[in-house]
């Protein structure tokens, strides 16, 4: 039995992406910060992200648990979140939720190896923007912002740096 388990973890990390998303292989890995800043409540977020090749190479799952701390670093809760990527009409799209909010992001613009922008679809309500930017080889940048309907600026709303642990 347990050589089933292994041959099966084998064979899901051994996946390579398809190449629509090859430019993405980046973000695969086991991650970790302790360093997020929460622009609204001015409290901090320490969690851990999982991204792994799924569907053959053909999508990539992130899957996170976030613990937030008020301003004076008292713990304020804490979430799971998950996010599919994949390739679409010769776009990457991605789709977010965290049990209460679900969010489409319709685009992405992909500097290969290196970085990535999630936007959501302008609409009556607001866009978001999801950006990873690896800084080296085991070092990234994350950051989440909106904008809200009838601005023009992106407002922060989280950002941090992303260890990797795997």
């Amino acid at each position: 039995m347990a050589a089933g388990i292994v041959a099966v973890v084998l064979s899901a990390s051994a996946q390579t992406l398809r190449p629509e998303l090859s430019g993405l292989s980046f973000l695969v890995g086991h991650w970790a910060s302790n360093d997020g800043k929460v622009a609204e409540t001015g409290g901090t977020s320490k969690g851990e992200s999982t991204i792994t090749i799924e569907a053959g190479g053909a999508a990539l799952l992130r899957r996170d648990h976030t613990d937030l701390f008020d301003a004076r670093g008292n713990s304020s809760g804490g979430f799971d979140q998950i996010m599919l990527i994949y390739p679409e009409d010769g776009t990457i799209h991605a789709d977010y939720s965290d049990g209460r909010h679900v969010i489409h992001y319709t685009s992405a613009i992909v500097e290969s190896g290196h970085s990535v922008i999630f936007a959501s679809e302008p609409g009556a309500g607001p866009t978001f923007r999801l950006t990873y930017d690896l800084l080296s080889p085991t070092t990234m940048a994350v950051s989440f912002a909106m904008l809200a309907p009838g601005q023009t600026v992106f407002r922060p709303i989280a950002t941090g740096t992303l260890r990797k642990l795997q």
